[in-house]
């Protein structure tokens, strides 16, 4: 793991087009403003694991048997 110190209004970038800004510092929490393109999702740590556990119990579901068609 990279560890960087930064200051409030100082950034780093990554990969030329992902820019992470601290953009304020309060006590023991940091917010932190994030610059991607549209189509990199970007989401906190929880988020991002009870979307692919949401994606996982999606991909174990059994599905339905597709009903028998009539010929015509």
């Amino acid at each position: 793991m990279l560890v960087l110190s930064r200051k409030k209004n100082e950034s780093i970038v990554i990969n030329d087009d992902i820019t992470i800004v601290v953009v304020d510092i309060r006590g023991d929490k940091v917010r932190l403003g994030v610059e991607a393109p549209k189509e990199i999702p970007v989401h906190r740590r929880e988020v991002f694991e009870a979307i692919r556990r949401s994606q996982a119990e999606a991909a174990n579901k059994p599905t339905s048997p597709t009903p028998p068609s009539n010929p015509a």
